[in-house]
């Protein structure tokens, strides 16, 4: 018994030593891993240009033999290639293979549009050179000589390709190549034609700003009027003498833009103005064709955002008649998903006025038909509608808050199904046809697969499975995510996750490093594969920190009333519930209380900066990267739908500012911003040192030149976060 006793001990000790010895044999990983190898950098399927038939899809694919870039129909069902759409190397300008950016196809797909020498402007707009080809006759020409174009776009007939240039609206008759000037009031920083301004495209998320009708025989287009909005100025610097860039920006409760919207008939030659009210304090955020020959939606909201009309406009004459109108207590958020069904009958709608988002029917009258989605969970994404059978896909927060799934239910809102049952997030692309679609899955410890599906949810094939990242972190020491949930002592339960170290011992204790974003409607705490963030926490607990995460009141997953609890208070309740996040983190046993810092960008920086003042007994060192700093220097559309005007509200954006408890500061704060920031101002950091100068609070800073919102490009990104390790090994 004693000799088969000391078998079992030292059979368990060598048991012991191999898990010892497999562990001691996984890798650290470094910063240059994360941000210059890209170790761990995740394959995906990308573009999957969806074609008519939904058994197929368009793809670039490198000949090997020429190193030209063909473009290839493959089918799904197989994932190969069937037929060659275009050889790259056939592609010629003046004997010379044309290097494109984007292509993208004519309805009837016998022309392709061709992008080349593609130059960003903001974060969605551009401008480039275009060109057509022709599929039938081989002919490839250039869609205009009159210099670069944005937003190029077939007609739905294939006859017509529109684009802007200058801030004016044109059109190019493809059969004579003739170009036809629309509009001739167009210029920088006055009138702007067919795009939008600055704020629309930020804050509404789109930049072309004209439509096709569904006949091809008109346009319509947004005109935006800046003349009356102030000037924001940003120094560019290079030349000896640094250049000024000077850029319409709406600050809160100051001058918009004044929007119109016009069709424009091509048979006639004339532009209709249409008939969006007298009101000039107004948006405009969305306009649709519905399938109705001549008539137009358009969606109307007031400055202050709690209002929405839909309103239906008959082009020939531009009168208006609203449709439907929906109020909110605090505001109401545009999407896409308003959808015309071909009948010509009914319209589907987004709403959040039962405490969730959900799908709405209605007829072409304003009339409820139905509520199509209904419960105490949120739909995040609508697909359409599959009108064949009478079939609605969107995704939703049925499962949690904190995944996300694909379901089909029937028009008449009976027969839901779940059409993907692994548990975590999957992020969908639905074809044209509703055929087919990409499930691009994962969850917060797994890599992403790719996997194409019928619409009834079958599987049909793995197109990538990142078997080989799989295996690259299984030999690294990356640490498995723990989900948690806590109350605050205002009874509010709050989702969060942690990040531990791989050879973490609940016998010492560790400091701790939180991580926000927080702002209206985000979430960080989501159950699928994270970024560059969750890697460069991962690199910290190498170093022996743990990292938090916590989703604050006022982010999105949870309802209208978990979301929106913050109106007229932006900053308020979010402060406090990281504080209670460090309180409770700061309670359990394995955690250094003393040793908590916290950090974040943009939003995430602003509740950073006041998680070091306002929260200065919890926090010992913050990171504020690219942070608004008081809420008056952002811009209308965004803030004014969470806090109203400063004209309204100035308690609400001053008592929440970082600069008014700038001198409660007492942990280590380093803040940094990029000085051609369009989005958030260099301004905002420029007040935040003021009043910390005024209050003789030391802080540190880094800034980088000419930089963005996303203070990338070169070294920059690395160069960011090493400063960012520094900072944290050294102060916590």
């Amino acid at each position: 018994m004693k000799h088969r006793m000391n078998r079992w001990i030292l059979a368990a000790s060598c048991l012991l030593l191999a898990v010892s010895a497999q562990a001691q044999q996984k890798r650290s990983f470094d910063l240059d891993d994360i941000f210059r190898k890209n170790t761990f950098q995740a394959k995906s399927v990308y573009g999957v240009n969806w074609m008519r038939n939904g058994q197929f899809y368009s793809s670039q694919v490198q000949d090997q033999a020429n190193k030209a870039v063909d473009i290839v129909q493959v089918d799904v069902t197989t994932g190969q290639p069937v037929s060659t759409i275009l050889e790259g190397e056939n592609l010629k300008i003046d004997g010379k293979v044309l290097d494109y950016d984007n292509y993208s196809f004519s309805e009837d797909e016998t022309k392709i549009l061709f992008e080349t020498e593609h130059e960003p402007i903001y974060r969605r707009s551009s401008k480039g050179h275009f060109y057509v080809y022709d599929r039938a006759s081989k002919k490839l020409q250039k869609l205009s000589q009159g210099g670069k174009q944005s937003y190029a776009t077939f007609s739905p007939d294939n006859k017509f390709v529109a684009f802007v240039r200058d801030n004016n609206l044109f059109y190019v008759d493809l059969a004579t190549m003739q170009e036809r000037q629309i509009t001739t009031d167009g210029k920088w920083n006055f009138i702007i034609n067919g795009g939008t301004d600055w704020v629309y495209e930020e804050e509404f998320g789109f930049a072309q700003a004209f439509f096709w009708s569904p006949e091809g025989n008109q346009i319509a287009f947004y005109t935006f009027d800046e003349t009356q909005v102030p000037e924001y100025n940003m120094q560019m610097w290079g030349p000896l003498y640094p250049k000024d860039y000077k850029f319409k920006y709406p600050k809160a409760g100051e001058k918009n833009a004044i929007v119109s919207i016009s069709v424009f008939d091509l048979t006639s030659g004339k532009a209709t103005k249409m008939d969006i009210g007298q009101e000039q304090e107004q948006y405009i955020p969305r306009i649709n064709w519905t399938r109705t020959p001549n008539l137009l939606s358009i969606r109307r909201m007031n400055r202050l955002q709690n209002t929405l009309e839909i309103l239906h406009t008959d082009t020939r004459t531009g009168q208006s008649k609203v449709v439907l109108t929906e109020k909110d207590k605090a505001y109401i958020d545009i999407t896409d998903d308003l959808t015309y069904l071909a009948n010509g009958k009914q319209f589907v709608h987004n709403s959040e006025k039962d405490g969730f988002n959900h799908l709405y029917l209605y007829d072409m009258k304003g009339k409820l038909v139905r509520q199509i989605t209904k419960g105490k969970w949120e739909v995040t994404n609508f697909y359409g509608v599959d009108e064949k059978n009478d079939l609605v896909y969107f995704s939703s927060t049925e499962v949690s808050p904190m995944e996300r799934h694909l379901y089909s239910i029937g028009l008449n809102g009976k027969n839901k199904k779940s059409l993907t049952p692994a548990k975590g997030t999957h992020t969908i692309n639905l074809s044209r046809d509703f055929k087919y679609y990409l499930d691009y899955f994962s969850t917060i410890t797994t890599p992403q697969v790719v996997s194409l599906h019928t619409s009834a949810g079958k599987q049909i094939k793995v197109l990538e499975s990142n078997e080989a990242l799989k295996s690259t972190v299984a030999n690294y020491n990356l640490p498995k995510a723990e989900f948690f949930q806590f109350k605050t002592t205002d009874n509010v339960t709050l989702n969060g996750y942690t990040l531990k170290p791989v050879d973490f011992d609940p016998n010492k204790k560790y400091p701790v490093l939180m991580f926000l974003y927080g702002g209206p409607g985000s979430q960080e705490v989501v159950d699928s594969w994270r970024g560059r963030n969750y890697l460069w926490h991962s690199y910290l607990t190498q170093q022996g920190y743990i990292i938090a995460v916590v989703d604050n009141r006022g982010t999105g997953g949870r309802g209208a009333d978990f979301k929106k609890v913050t109106y007229g208070d932006l900053g308020h309740y979010e402060t406090i519930d990281q504080i209670e996040g460090a309180k409770h983190l700061g309670s359990l046993p394995y955690v250094d209380k003393s040793r908590i810092g916290i950090w974040g960008w943009s939003f995430g920086g602003y509740m950073s900066s006041l998680a070091i003042t306002k929260g200065a007994d919890y926090f010992k060192a913050a990171i504020a990267v690219a942070p608004v700093i008081n809420w008056r220097f952002y811009d209308t559309i965004y803030t004014e739908r969470f806090l109203k005007t400063p004209q309204e509200n100035a308690k609400g954006y001053d008592e929440n500012s970082p600069v008014t408890h700038a001198g409660k500061l007492r942990g280590k704060y380093l803040l940094i911003h990029g000085t051609g920031d369009d989005n958030v101002h260099f301004q905002n950091s420029v007040e935040m040192v003021n009043a910390l100068v005024k209050a003789n609070i030391p802080f540190e800073s880094a800034y980088y030149p000419n930089r963005n919102h996303g203070i990338s490009g070169g070294n920059t990104t690395i160069h960011l976060f090493t400063k960012m390790t520094e900072f944290v090994l050294r102060n916590l």
